[in-house]
């Protein structure tokens, strides 16, 4: 007996599986949860603090007033398990902050906030191709002149020539979700990198979308196969190095998973997800 299908698959489990099959399986199918990390705990403080400042009115929204935003945003973050279970003391919380405060003046740098329109935050959408149900968070949509455009927020650094067309499936996923389900294509996508201040733009095109229905036929197909078998192989590289599931992945020592009929649980079974965009206001992140 192999293991069940994930019900889903989002841009970030789509580049989780590329990078790694194992961490998939980890991830996806025996739904282990990564320990609390740095790195994605200050991501979620600034995703929130921005969120909070685009619904603010546009004349209201600057940095001083998003410095404000950040400190109610750690007040509401603070008690729960990402960030109780980092384990920081006081100098620790303060170095957090600080960093998420210089990933805010990077934004601010990237972009002027009050003459953005925006027109949904935090918006998840779901829509199928073909036997694969593609779901998806857009951190905002806005018009910019009458023009759609879906922006993400990175927190992190902008990616090599490699690993930036990686990141452009990301940019098709969220098109044709918009698509499929707003009707409309955005004429624009826009990844802000704060880390390093760097903005990557793309704009979709019939020929992206066509080989995004390729890829993730084939991706999914992949998926089957190591489903049914079990082989879901590790892919030691530079993730190793942050990856939360390391201390017992064979490639590092660890015993693994079980064999196929170990009686894994399977993915969320999140086949009922909306597929309108929820009003605007805070939604849980994938």
């Amino acid at each position: 007996m192999g293991l069940r299908l994930p019900h889903t698959l989002s841009p970030s489990k789509i580049s989780l599986y590329k990078e790694c099959a194992l961490a998939f399986r980890y991830s996806a199918i025996d739904r282990i949860p990564e320990p609390p990390s740095l790195p994605a705990s200050r991501g979620t403080l600034v995703h929130r603090t921005l969120e909070r400042l685009f619904l603010e009115p546009a004349p209201l929204r600057s940095r001083a007033r998003a410095g404000e935003l950040l400190a109610a945003a750690w007040e509401d973050l603070a008690p729960t398990p990402d960030f109780t279970g980092l384990g920081l003391d006081a100098a620790g919380v303060e170095a957090l902050q600080g960093e998420a405060g210089t990933l805010l003046d990077s934004y601010f740098t990237l972009e002027d906030p009050t003459a953005v329109q925006p027109i949904g935050l935090e918006v998840m959408l779901a829509a199928d191709v073909g036997s694969v149900r593609l779901r998806g968070i857009l951190d905002r949509l806005e018009l910019d002149d009458g023009t759609l455009v879906v922006t993400d927020y990175k927190t992190g650094r902008s990616p090599s020539l490699y690993d930036e067309r990686a990141r452009l499936l990301g940019v098709t996923v969220y098109a044709y979700l918009c698509e499929e389900v707003l009707g409309r294509r955005p004429e624009r996508v826009q990844l802000l990198y704060l880390a390093n201040c760097e903005a990557l733009m793309a704009e979709p095109t019939d020929q992206a979308l066509r080989g995004l229905r390729r890829q993730v036929g084939a991706l999914w197909e992949a998926i089957a196969r190591s489903c049914k078998d079990g082989s879901f192989r590790a892919r030691p590289g530079r993730r190793c190095d942050w990856c939360g599931y390391r201390s017992f992945c064979p490639a590092h020592g660890g015993s693994g998973p079980g064999p196929p009929d170990s009686g894994q649980l399977s993915l969320f079974d999140l086949s009922e997800v909306s597929t309108t965009a929820p009003p605007v206001g805070p939604q849980e992140r994938e």
